[in-house]
């Protein structure tokens, strides 16, 4: 991504990122777990790609955990933020 990219989106694609998941029993999270547990340790853009990469139905038990970046990425993004966030990446 160019700094002209970056400026207009506001948004670092190649900031770093890690995909997690929640543990899960029946397609629902465990709400007995510590947490998500890590999948992938990279950048927004390969986490938005993994998550993405699952299907729609487990896509709640997802997450990805980086820097936040306003007003579109907060520490935790998941869900439609997701695919509002590869809707702009691709736009631009």
């Amino acid at each position: 991504m160019s700094d002209s990219d970056l400026s207009a989106s506001g948004i670092n694609f190649d900031a770093p990122a890690t995909f997690r998941k929640w543990p899960s029993l029946n397609g629902q999270r465990r709400t007995d777990s510590s947490g998500p547990y890590l999948l992938l340790d990279g950048t927004l853009d390969e986490c938005i790609r993994e998550f993405l990469a699952k299907p729609a139905a487990v896509r709640h038990l997802y997450e990805i955990h980086t820097s936040p970046q306003a007003p579109l990425v907060d520490a935790v993004v998941s869900g439609e933020i997701v695919a509002e966030l590869a809707h702009l990446r691709d736009f631009l």
